[in-house]
């Protein structure tokens, strides 16, 4: 770590290089927490975990004890063992004795993305709460058709305030907090949606897995689904990275426009000497195009029966860049798609179990190099890229069911059926990093340097 600040100091590595390298070196070393722990609230299975979006301070969890529970975990509530281990208990706990609490499992807790006045849960109970944090009270509340399986909403979005869920109906519905009312609803599927997720890229674009195996893209602006993945469609390894082109003056610019004007299409003579009428390929061309937009709503039945996952999808994510999709499924795959061109990019995940039985949350690194994925009593570190296990991470008595990567520390959250929320976090923390840096510096001043 040292070595690279001596070079950051030097100007021999760039601020974003600089930082990468110190974040990756960190997550390189997470392990189970030896100074941190969350002393859990909840008497049911953890399925939902999030962290908010804006200070990165607040942990938010739901379990299936209709219970949903907020944790500072920046600032301890005591500590154990001679002060080594920082407690963190709960801040509230909203359960089944509140006049507006769930009934049943909360299977899905997220942050308003811009703020942490409000949070929206998502219960077995048919009902999607959006509350205030201050009050603990529900400021809003929409009745589902069926049991909630998740909620998202998108944490670029500058135009709506559209909460996404997914339930065991057929169709998405798109509940509006402005208005208090659904916006529309989007079909396609045909059995229940059990995960989805907003693209990190665009605010219009929902991602949604089903229960009949499809993965579907949505644009929300206009009706029916523009993609449809196909496992069987696929391109080998990561996408080839943009060619930089060279900077050329306006003048040269200015030339090559006009030169490439003026050059024409060769025309092909007919048999009697006539040459071909350019605008009959432009005609062609458009109708081509014409064809295009007309199948997109409806799409041809072959594309639109494209299967994604061989049974449920039961986790979608998105890496932070918006161009791939990590998606898993009950027939215990993991798949990597280019979003671009919807391609399978046949990345070979080590042999994973993977629960069948109820939707998964993934996380993703910053970086989108490691993807941190729940199996059965395990959490598992894969490179993205390689489909190795880099990490394996154990803990957890009974199935993991969510997991949460917190990029301003490095630290991973857990949680699964054993009602307990685990900490994951690299060996020491930056603080203690630099006590230590000290230490060695002042015993360095203070050696005697004297020959005998």
């Amino acid at each position: 770590m040292w070595k690279e600040t001596r070079e950051r100091e030097f100007g021999n590595i760039r601020p974003n290089l600089f930082s990468s390298r110190i974040s990756k070196s960190r997550v390189s070393s997470i392990r189970l927490s030896n100074y941190k722990e969350i002393v859990s609230s909840h008497r049911g299975s953890v399925n939902s975990l999030q962290v908010d979006l804006t200070e990165g301070r607040y942990l938010l969890a739901g379990a299936s004890d209709a219970t949903v529970a907020v944790y500072d975990i920046e600032r301890a509530t005591n500590y154990d063992g001679g002060g080594l281990i920082a407690k963190h208990k709960s801040l509230f706990v909203i359960n089944k004795q509140h006049e507006h609490g769930h009934k049943y499992a909360i299977s899905s807790a997220i942050w308003y993305p811009i703020d942490t006045g409000l949070f929206v849960t998502g219960s077995y109970d048919h009902h999607i709460n959006v509350w205030d944090t201050n009050t603990t009270q529900v400021v809003m509340n929409f009745k589902m058709p069926g049991k909630v399986y998740r909620t998202a909403m998108s944490s670029i979005a500058r135009s709506h305030m559209l909460i996404a869920a997914g339930t065991e109906d057929v169709q998405v519905r798109l509940c509006d907090i402005a208005s208090g009312a659904f916006a529309h609803t989007l079909s396609g599927h045909r059995d229940g949606v059990m995960s989805l997720e907003w693209s990190t890229s665009s605010e219009y674009v929902l991602i949604t897995g089903g229960c009949d195996g499809a993965i579907r893209f949505w644009d929300i602006r206009r009706a029916g689904s523009f993609r449809v993945l196909d496992q069987t469609r696929s391109q080998f390894g990561r996408r080839p990275p943009l060619l930089v082109r060279p900077i050329t003056s306006k003048k040269s610019s200015s030339t090559a426009q006009s030169s490439s004007a003026k050059v024409r299409a060769p025309q092909k003579k007919l048999a009697n000497g006539n040459a071909l009428k350019p605008h009959a390929v432009c005609r062609v061309s458009s109708q081509v195009k014409t064809a295009k937009q007309r199948s997109h709503p409806g799409m041809l039945s072959s594309h639109d029966r494209a299967t994604g996952h061989y049974g449920v999808v039961t986790g979608l994510k998105v890496t932070e860049d918006g161009m791939y999709l990590l998606s898993a499924g009950s027939d215990s795959r993991l798949r990597l798609w280019d979003i671009e061109s919807g391609c399978n990019t046949l990345v070979n995940f080590e042999t994973t179990r993977l629960q069948s039985s109820k939707a998964i949350q993934m996380a993703v690194s910053q970086d989108s190099s490691l993807a941190f994925v729940p199996c059965m009593t395990t959490a598992k570190a894969f490179d993205i890229w390689s489909g190795q296990t880099k990490c394996t991470f154990r803990g957890h008595y009974e199935n993991v069911n969510c997991c949460w990567y917190n990029a301003i520390n490095q630290e991973l959250y857990t949680g699964g059926n054993g009602r307990q929320i685990l900490v994951w976090s690299p060996s020491k923390s930056i603080s203690d990093e630099v006590d230590e840096w000290r230490k060695e510096q002042a015993t360095s001043i203070n050696q005697d340097n004297w020959s005998d």
